[in-house]
């Protein structure tokens, strides 16, 4: 298979390794981008980073909370920058957020298909339809989530004017204002650190397989591990996997505000939660960052890595 400077391109911003190196996992791999991940992971090359954090689209994300125990946040997608910042598109994507709030839809299809809110006359599919009209780019609905808390509260946080947009629920006997500034906080940390779990309880043993399978690949090739004894090597795995997953899980990782920059946020929660009388526990988290997963178009670009690359 042809390798292309997209391709090259597109695999190096999914792992953040070298053009080259991506190269060579390309045509190790017959151009399959998710086995080229594998091998520049397995040869120390990516970082455990998903493409999620390294590809850009342009939009934003908004929130709408109802009350304390319900709220929504949303992702809009638009072509340009130009149009993310523009008053009429962000006025669009708050009533987006405020349909999805007030939304029992299960998935994007039944909420596409719902009445508009702002005007009975259109579903949501359709209201978007004339907001591609008016401001003259193709625009996308790509995703939301509702959390309904019913025993406890839900906290939410944007970021970067739209970039991030994160809700926290926590199940919680007591609501007042030290309570609502922790879990703030807390949402502030999940768009900061991006966690992909709240506790290592909610990891599966598939993901911890998938990783040590890594781990492992790369120390073999650590040339300070060879001719380690299997149970050393073996320790040397769980350990590096212990590592990562107190990078991961939210509870587990360092409080960004930690005065002696040791506190987890497990060990924060359960401060707050003392000091409130609160029986206090995050049960779960909604991290929307504008542009996961999407690539955004950069044809300059890709004629830079082919030029470099002679392509």
């Amino acid at each position: 298979m042809a390798i292309t400077a997209a391709m090259v391109k597109e695999l190096r911003e999914m792992t953040g390794a070298g053009m080259m190196d991506c190269k060579k996992a390309l045509n190790e791999t017959n151009g399959n981008m998710e086995e080229a991940v594998e091998f520049l992971r397995k040869n120390g090359q990516a970082k455990a980073e998903k493409k999620a954090s390294r590809i850009a689209a342009e939009g934003i994300c908004r929130i709408a909370v109802k009350d304390e125990k319900t709220a929504a946040v949303v992702e809009v997608n638009s072509e340009t920058d130009f149009v993310a910042k523009n008053e009429e598109f962000q006025k669009f994507v708050e009533a987006v957020a405020v349909q999805a709030v007030n939304s029992d839809a299960a998935d994007m299809d039944a909420f596409m298909a719902e009445t508009w809110n702002d005007d009975n006359t259109k579903t949501v599919s359709e209201a978007l339809v004339e907001k591609v009209a008016v401001i003259g780019e193709k625009l996308s609905i790509r995703r939301f989530e509702k959390i309904v808390a019913e025993d406890g509260m839900v906290a939410s946080y944007v970021h970067g004017g739209g970039r991030i947009g994160v809700l926290v629920e926590a199940t919680t006997d007591v609501v007042n204002d030290a309570i609502k500034e922790a879990l703030t906080n807390i949402a502030m940390q999940v768009a900061a650190l991006y966690p992909k779990y709240v506790a290592t309880a909610d990891v599966s043993e598939e993901y911890k397989a998938h990783e040590k399978e890594i781990i492992a690949a790369q120390i073999a090739q650590d040339p300070k591990m060879a001719g380690k004894p299997e149970k050393v090597i073996e320790g040397a795995i769980i350990g590096r996997l212990n590592k990562e997953l107190k990078e991961v899980c939210l509870l587990e990782q360092v409080y960004v505000k930690a005065e002696d920059g040791k506190q987890t946020v497990a060990q924060y929660v359960a401060q707050v939660g003392k000091e409130n009388g609160a029986n206090l526990s995050i049960k779960k988290f909604v991290r929307f960052e504008t542009g996961e997963g999407l690539e955004k178009k950069n044809e300059d670009f890709a004629a830079e890595v082919a030029a470099q690359m002679n392509m």
